[in-house]
């Protein structure tokens, strides 16, 4: 595991460096330990939260029943009752970003902190590089189901507006123990966005950075740009891609490639398309056109639509080209 160096800068790849990142087996050492239970507790819930979001129906015909009869008592009730245990439901999916985002911040203070450099970082800790990738494959995993729901900016629209309305009627609103206005306002806010998750990540690394004002830019987004180029020569280069078990572990390498560029791009200045960027956003890109289109449409389409300076006048527009 200690040619990292020797992939990143892409020199004697004929002799095969010896690094793999080990996404599928890779285990916590006693210094990790603490901090990888802690966001395990975490992460052991995500596929029952994309479970969740998969199985979301939405209340569209009975939100239009109530709306048509607005008389009816009998189907604003049938709405209500719809929509109620929805809201719930979108109140966990909620609840589970606020948890993500704080085990992101951790696996960010143990993979960016002195005296190491995020290369040693992430040969050293790779139960925990590994735990930082989880996090962004479900990111893009959930933004990428939530696109496909609009019933749930409907549903969520709806009951705002009936509760308001029940509200100045005075009547009995239990939900409102469960969620009262001020966290319907940061739910309405979560969810207006197109990629809710990925939004509260690349908010919690700003964050991140801007809380530790003592702490170089350069350990978070070398962190960043150092698994993005992990990423991509493990998936262009056949001997390490055929290391993989499974061809699941493809497509979560490129999720997280992209998750890292996203983050990259919200937290670097200049952001991940600049030629003084250190991620090979050319690389990158042709990597995903090289796979079936049907495995990276979304991730083609995040990288145009939630990064924050593919636009910037600095951007080659080769860059910009790649991506139409």
């Amino acid at each position: 595991m200690g040619n990292l160096l020797k992939v990143l800068t892409c020199t004697e790849l004929e002799q095969g460096p010896n690094f793999f990142l080990d996404f599928e087996n890779a285990q916590p050492t006693e210094g990790e330990r603490e901090v990888w239970n802690q966001v395990n507790s975490v992460l052991q819930d995500s596929e029952s939260i994309l479970s969740g979001l998969q199985a979301y129906k939405g209340a569209g015909q009975e939100i239009r029943d109530a709306i048509q009869n607005p008389n009816d008592l009998m189907q604003q009730e049938r709405a209500w009752n719809s929509v109620c245990p929805l809201v719930i439901k979108l109140k966990k999916f909620y609840s589970f970003s606020l948890r993500l985002e704080e085990a992101l911040k951790s696996l960010l203070e143990s993979l960016t902190c002195p005296p190491f450099t995020p290369t040693q970082h992430l040969e050293r800790e790779q139960a925990l590089a590994k735990q930082f990738a989880e996090i962004l494959h479900f990111t893009l995993r959930f933004d990428e189901l939530k696109m496909r729901i609009p019933a749930i900016q409907n549903d969520f629209s709806y009951y705002r507006r009936t509760i308001s309305r029940n509200r100045i009627n005075n009547m009995n609103l239990d939900i409102e123990n469960e969620v009262n206005n001020e966290m319907a306002n940061r739910m309405s806010l979560f969810y207006a966005e197109a990629t809710p998750m990925l939004k509260t990540l690349s908010n919690a690394t700003t964050n991140f950075v801007t809380e530790n004002k003592t702490l170089p830019l350069e350990n978070t987004t070398d962190c960043l740009s150092t698994m993005a180029s992990v990423c991509k020569v493990m998936l262009e280069t056949p001997e390490y891609s055929s290391r993989f078990s499974s061809e699941d572990t493809l497509l979560f390498c490129m999720r997280v490639m992209v998750g890292v560029i996203i983050l990259y791009d919200h937290v670097h200045p200049n952001g991940a398309f600049n030629k003084s960027s250190k991620i090979d956003m050319k690389g990158c890109i042709k990597v995903l056109k090289d796979q079936p289109a049907d495995n990276v449409e979304g991730l083609l389409n995040a990288l145009k639509f939630t990064t924050k300076h593919l636009n910037d006048e600095s951007t080659p527009k080769n860059i910009r080209t790649m991506l139409q």
